[in-house]
């Protein structure tokens, strides 16, 4: 396995950090003695070795020594720090894997002194094994780090691999922000039924299943969307009704604003990177 013999890691023990250990070691990738994790806050740090017997410091330089693989899953706000502590302690060799949403891998690179970049786009659902993360790699990353960048993934759940660092940020507006649009659609779903009378938590099952169950159903059927929208729209019939609203109120003109909003903050907040 590519990932069997190599020391990693983790610089920054939050959510996604800890999911991704997680990932790793309930799929038996690495074993935990070969984990460190580093991260300011002991609380943090008592919290995941409460769950696994990794190795955790308040040292990020000390963490990074003979590591092949270091993660970085910090705050984006907390690079300048964090690389100017790491600036020239990474082994050369060693992979980098970065999951911080709006910095660019060639910020990265400079604040780091570091060559070997992978910069991931990861979204929340990760947190329970069904997430998808959308990568790419500076021309120095060797093709066994592109296998355990691929392996380390697939423990989020997906893996989609772009040539092309622009298609970050769009992954970063579409799957990165995207729970929060889905979360939003089946709140309000959830306030419909709580006005139309039913109990809040009956509502919420209904939604959670509704949407679970619809996700799964695309997935199998592999029919154009459109078409199964039209297969539950019966003409004159109730579906029709709401789906008559919802264009009438420009609901697939609101999301595509949305979603280019995100898109071209994302640019912007990679443009700020890169002037720093």
């Amino acid at each position: 396995m590519p990932l069997e013999n190599s020391p990693i890691c983790f610089i920054g023990a939050g959510a996604m950090g800890t999911a991704m250990m997680a990932g790793l070691i309930k799929r038996n990738l690495v074993p935990p003695t070969n984990i460190i994790a580093s991260d300011p806050s002991s609380e943090q740090l008592a919290k995941l070795q409460a769950l696994y017997p990794v190795t955790t410091t308040h040292d990020n330089a000390a963490a990074v020594q003979n590591r092949d693989i270091v993660v970085l899953s910090i705050k984006p706000q907390t690079l300048a720090k964090v690389g100017a502590e790491l600036q020239g302690k990474i082994p050369a060799d060693a992979l980098v894997i970065s999951i911080l949403a709006g910095a660019t891998i060639s910020g990265i690179s400079r604040k780091l002194g570091h060559e070997r970049v992978v910069r991931v786009m990861p979204n929340t659902p990760a947190l329970v094994g069904k997430g998808i993360s959308v990568w790419t790699h500076t021309k120095m990353v060797s093709e066994l780090q592109k296998q355990q960048t691929k392996t380390i993934l697939h423990a989020l759940g997906e893996e989609v691999y772009v040539e092309d660092e622009d298609y970050l940020d769009m992954a970063t507006a579409l799957s990165g922000s995207g729970p929060a649009y889905v979360f939003l659609f089946m709140e309000s779903l959830v306030d419909a039924g709580v006005h139309m009378g039913f109990s809040r938590r009956v509502a919420e099952q209904l939604v959670y299943q509704t949407v679970d169950g619809s996700v799964e159903y695309a997935r199998q059927s592999k029919t154009h969307l459109a078409e199964l929208r039209n297969m539950v729209t019966s003409p004159g019939g109730t579906t029709a009704a709401a789906l008559y609203q919802f264009n009438k109120g420009g609901f697939r003109t609101v999301i595509s604003k949305g979603i280019w909003a995100a898109y071209q903050k994302s640019r912007y907040l990679g443009s700020l990177d890169n002037n720093e």
